[in-house]
């Protein structure tokens, strides 16, 4: 093992620009893998989050009734459980008046919601008639901070409620129509006494929301409530469709570049095989065995793997930094944010190894198949 090491070490370094060659080849593959793997997941880290980071990944409604008692929700599996209750109000000034959908929130609205980065200003309601709303819905009633407005149901039942902070939604039609408070003050205004209208729940994973939502409905018919569990991907095929389109192409990319560097390195070194004919002859001449013969080729092989496998891992960071650098959106921001995940970059660097070595068994095989006598004998 130790002869076969140094050996292939010195048939390396024999022709050094060939062995550079080589490992800026496996370097370059391997940089590619990384940085396209690394930018599509982030890349759909960055869908999933604009699309459903903001909202319930599971939501449990009333299948017939407006509204049902409320119900504990254990599970470990679970970021957020919000309660809570909704229904459509008018908001009325001595301006103006608008049509809007009131909801109100138990405390874990504000981690489903992300309602704390969202304000403007002011703060989130914590008390019995007050609420936050749209800044585009605030902008249509002329009111401000601190400023009171009347709500009315559909039922005339009015209250007057007082504006605690404005939020930033990030969608139009949200921004023009939400207010948001707590769940007492919306139950008392549609009348519910302690039921609710829905409960919305987000997920660590949000791949398992489907299967989570199979195990609440279980138990989600509470004292014969018939209740309906829906969850985001019955709801957004075609994202789930595109994340899939995204996902197999990162796939084929990095299969693809694997049996490139595969196909390079062997057939460099079948071609080294020929090249060092004669010193193998040679050495097989002098005592060494088949399998030794066969080890210098597979030590040649872990060895450009390995440097390889370092080199593109600096590409492929240097890669990564340039592009979150420089890749920016207007206001700063990354235009794709991409997470270094150092176990999909370890496991991108050992698969350019493992994948060097599986090339060096072809000429490793040759390599046993030489015979000295005839090798010396034709030069």
């Amino acid at each position: 093992m130790k002869l076969a090491y140094s050996i292939a070490k010195r048939f390396l370094g024999y022709n050094k620009g060939q062995t550079i060659l080589i490992a800026v080849g496996i370097a370059i593959g391997v940089s590619v893998q990384i940085f396209i793997g690394l930018l599509i997941m982030g890349l759909q880290d960055s869908l999933i989050d604009k699309t459903v980071g903001s909202t319930p990944h599971i939501t449990i409604t009333q299948e017939e009734e407006l509204s049902f008692k409320e119900f504990d929700i254990d599970g470990g599996s679970f970021t957020a459980v919000a309660y809570q209750a909704e229904g459509p109000a008018f908001a009325l000034t001595d301006e103006d008046d608008a049509s809007v959908l009131l909801r109100g929130l138990s405390a874990d609205g504000d981690k489903l919601y992300k309602l704390s980065d969202k304000l403007i200003e002011g703060k989130l309601p914590s008390l019995k008639n007050e609420v936050i709303l749209g800044s585009g819905l605030a902008e249509k009633l002329n009111v401000t901070l601190n400023d009171e407005f009347t709500l009315r149901t559909i039922t005339n039942k009015n209250v007057d409620v007082k504006i605690v902070g404005i939020v930033d939604l990030k969608v139009d039609s949200i921004n023009n129509s939400w207010v948001l408070s707590t769940l007492p003050t919306a139950q008392s205004l549609f009348g519910l006494n302690d039921e609710l209208t829905s409960i919305a729940i987000q997920v660590e994973d949000v791949f398992e929301a489907d299967v989570l939502a199979e195990g609440i409905k279980t138990f989600a018919v509470v004292d014969e409530q018939n209740l309906k569990v829906v969850n985001w991907k019955e709801q957004n095929e075609d994202l789930l469709s595109g994340l899939n389109g995204q996902s197999i192409s990162s796939i084929m990319i990095q299969v693809f570049v694997l049996v490139s560097v595969v196909l390079g390195i062997a057939s460099v070194l079948a071609i080294t095989v020929l090249q060092k004919s004669k010193q193998i002859g040679i050495l097989k001449a002098m005592g060494i065995t088949d399998k030794t013969a066969s080890w210098i080729f597979l030590f040649q092989g872990l060895l450009l793997g390995f440097w390889g496998a370092i080199l593109g891992v600096l590409f492929g960071v240097a890669l990564l930094l340039s592009f979150t650098t420089f890749a920016r959106n207007p206001d700063g921001s990354a235009l794709i944010p991409i997470a270094f995940d150092p176990v999909f970059i370890a496991f991108s660097g050992s698969i350019a190894i493992l994948s060097a070595l599986l090339a060096s068994f072809i000429p490793a095989q040759r390599s046993k198949k030489l015979s000295p006598i005839e090798v010396i004998r034709n030069g």
